[in-house]
């Protein structure tokens, strides 16, 4: 579901949804079509503190890890003409979700269930997910979460890339012609 005549505010575009759904894959595509800079929030936050994000949950707990991510996704959210993908959890906090909305245009990534578990199942990466019954687990964020993601999506797209290949293709063309007028 999308616009065709979506508007990118300031330039940017910032990609929320689960773990698994593709933010950072599919926001790689859409900054290359766009020929915008990437940014991966999760990267910059372990690139910036020089250690993994589950390293940061061992020290600081999921509280001290949000902490530090509504920081990083402060400063990133004031720049223009990005691409910009979020941690999955970034909308748990309400003044994470008015950053995004007053900072761009937010495009859900939504993904079902059954998909991101798929997507996710391997991963040692992603510490809300090492739990006992982690399909469970995978469930349990969906239902606390798809609500918030599309609270502050203006568009949601389902995370395939003929979806988002599509998009882009709108972006595309909007952006060309934009340029002409």
């Amino acid at each position: 579901m999308y616009n065709a005549s979506m508007h990118l505010h300031r330039g940017n575009l910032f990609l929320v949804g689960m773990p698994g759904c593709g933010k950072s894959t599919l926001g790689r595509l859409l900054a290359r079509r766009l020929d915008k800079p990437f940014f991966d929030a999760d990267v910059e936050l372990e690139r910036r503190l020089g250690v993994t994000i589950p390293v940061i949950f061992e020290l600081e707990g999921e509280p001290g890890f949000r902490d530090r991510e509504a920081t990083i996704l402060a400063d990133l959210v004031v720049q223009n003409n990005i691409v910009l993908s979020t941690g999955g959890g970034v909308v748990l906090r309400p003044s994470n979700c008015e950053r995004l909305k007053q900072g761009g245009t937010v495009l859900y990534l939504h993904a079902p269930p059954a998909t991101l578990w798929e997507r996710t199942r391997h991963s040692k990466h992603r510490p809300l997910l090492q739990a006992p019954d982690p399909f469970a687990r995978v469930q349990e964020l969906y239902a606390a979460r798809d609500s918030l993601y599309r609270e502050v999506a203006d568009v949601v797209v389902e995370s395939d890339r003929e979806q988002v290949s599509r998009l882009a293709h709108r972006l595309e063309q909007q952006l060309r012609a934009a340029a002409r007028a």
